[in-house]
């Protein structure tokens, strides 16, 4: 029997989740429940998309309060999670000879610690952020997550965080409840047939391949990019699942994708 971890794909959505209880924070604790418990956890977010290839190998990575105009209470939550250099040298190895550099001042920004204070609040699981290399094509990071799938066989738990459906020009920011955008829909409907299908060559090359819908629900790719990561980690036919499902404001898909 494999001792596979599985990967996993979470639409974190407003930074504000880190200290709520609703519909999607209470499945990413039950996820956290429902998982096998991993050695370590390497986070890719959508919040750390820099022009080079980048891992963190501090021993004691600092929550980055990385947005502006929230409560206060935001700014106080610690995610004091221990990293991972061990990890981090790891992923070095599987990306060569890609270069990737040792980064020490980054510690974890609110895509990663917003939803793992939900799936581990005990913060006791090891963490390692790697970067989105924002100048290379969707390619590349599909290719990456390939490459980093044997971590998976070692009882580490590859995250990537981000939005399927990210457009905040469109969001409803007041207090009336937005009904999902069509397009939003029937974006999110068409990824997740494309998934289930294995049928990744559109997923990658989504911006010519899935029309005039991909522009508006990835008018940048930084939150979508993770979902390749993940993606490129399943083996062939290995299960895949959706545990988490809706759309917050009209516009921000709060899917999370579960490979394993």
């Amino acid at each position: 029997m494999s001792n596979r971890i599985p990967a996993l794909f979470v639409g974190h959505g407003n930074p504000m989740n880190a200290l709520q209880v609703n519909p999607y924070t209470r499945r990413w604790a039950e996820l956290g429940g429902a998982l096998p418990r991993p050695k370590a956890i390497l986070s890719v977010s959508a919040h750390w998309f820099i022009e080079d290839s980048a891992v963190t190998v501090s021993t004691a990575p600092k929550t980055i309060h990385d947005f502006g105009g929230f409560p206060r209470e935001l700014y106080q939550v610690q995610y004091p999670a221990p990293g991972d250099p061990d990890l981090a040298a790891r992923v070095q190895k599987e990306l060569a000879p890609i270069p990737v550099r040792q980064e020490e001042r980054w510690g974890l920004d609110h895509g990663t610690w917003s939803v793992l204070c939900h799936l581990y609040p005990r913060a006791d699981i090891p963490v390692v952020q790697l970067s989105i290399d924002e100048t290379q094509p969707p390619s590349f990071h599909f290719e990456i997550g390939k490459r980093l799938a044997p971590l998976r066989e070692e009882g580490v738990l590859i995250l990537g965080s981000g939005n399927l459906v990210h457009n905040m020009h469109a969001y409803a920011w007041g207090r009336h409840i937005q009904e999902p955008y069509d397009w939003a829909i029937s974006f999110e409907r068409r990824v997740r047939e494309l998934l289930l299908a294995e049928e990744y060559r559109p997923l990658v090359a989504y911006e010519t391949e899935l029309g005039r819908e991909a522009d508006l629900a990835v008018p940048t790719p930084d939150h979508y990019l993770p979902l390749l990561y993940i993606a490129g980690t399943r083996t062939p036919s290995e299960p895949l699942t959706f545990p988490v499902e809706g759309v917050d404001g009209g516009s921000v898909s709060m899917l999370a994708v579960r490979v394993g």
